[in-house]
């Protein structure tokens, strides 16, 4: 990018939804040279707000940046449940449609979603165009909020760029990321198994770098680092980082625990659990690489714990 591009593009003017989640977090420290606005319900967000109700007017920008989402629970009950399609699902609509109501479309509409839309336990280097099969409450309200969204661009002339991310990897990582780094730094951890599966992930960083080169593009794009390394890799690296050596349950025993686990209605772990961590689970980013030059670094080079 030469100077002229750069000073171009720093004028950008963009709104980011969810910048005190984590993917919010490393978009608003990833754009701070740009003009960029949070919208969302933090002390620290320019426009203090909840976006699935009584949305103020909002200033016209370039571009905004939808991350603001519920993910990373497990819900309890039915209430529970709702609030994913409240949250995913409604906060989209209203945004959007408080957008026109005021005179502020944007260029273009990014919304950060998720490759649980696809539904898949296993499979290898799943394209973009695989059926949506995703049955959970958030899978589902992901799937809600794309085809609104993807609806909304073409009627109101909004460019719409939909973002499907597998594991996001970056400092101060939430869920199951999370956790096997805390367990890992604390000598609780262990591997279940040979750990070979292989799991797509991408860096946060990486995404952040893409984001303003979005302006002006239509498309669904899945984001990964290319690579998509084995669970054992990603355990290996963090080990490594805290002077810790990695114990493993092995196969025949972890197999054996399983069995048992199928008896126990509470337990975590039974033959499922311990299939769907002996399989891989990749996504194709040859679309992104050819349509919007997306050229990440591997996870296990960029990873910062």
């Amino acid at each position: 990018m030469d100077d002229r591009t750069q000073e171009k593009d720093q004028g950008m003017k963009i709104m980011l939804t969810g910048a005190s989640g984590f993917l919010g977090r490393h978009i608003r420290a990833g754009l701070s040279a740009f003009d960029l606005i949070s919208l969302g319900r933090h002390v620290r967000d320019d426009i203090r707000a909840d976006i699935t109700d009584h949305l103020p007017n909002l200033p016209k920008v370039d571009m905004v940046v939808h991350a603001a989402g519920k993910a990373h629970v497990v819900p309890a009950n039915e209430q529970e449940a709702n609030e994913f399609h409240r949250i995913n699902m409604g906060g989209t609509r209203a945004l959007a449609e408080q957008l026109s109501a005021v005179g502020a479309l944007p260029d273009t509409f990014v919304l950060i979603s998720t490759v649980a839309v696809y539904g898949a336990e296993t499979g290898t280097l799943i394209p973009e165009n695989n059926a949506l099969k995703g049955e959970t409450p958030y899978a589902k309200s992901k799937i809600d909020a794309e085809n609104w969204i993807t609806n909304w661009g073409i009627s109101h002339g909004v460019n719409i760029v939909i973002l499907r991310l597998p594991l996001v990897v970056g400092k101060d990582a939430p869920g199951n990321l999370g956790a096997m780094i805390k367990n890992i730094r604390r000598g609780t951890y262990a591997r279940i198994g040979t750990g070979d599966a292989c799991r797509s992930m991408v860096l946060a960083t990486d995404i952040t770098k893409l984001i303003p080169s979005l302006l002006g593009k239509n498309g669904i794009y899945n984001l990964t680092d290319g690579i998509h390394p084995s669970v054992a890799m990603m355990e290996d690296q963090i080990a490594a980082h805290f002077g810790k050596k990695i114990h493993a349950i092995p196969p025949r025993l972890a197999s054996i625990l399983a069995r048992i686990g199928d008896f126990i209605p509470s337990s975590p772990f039974n033959t499922y659990r311990y299939a769907k961590l002996r399989q891989s689970l990749t996504f194709s980013d040859e679309k992104a690489v050819r349509e919007l030059h997306w050229s990440p670094t591997p996870v296990l080079k960029g990873f910062e714990i």
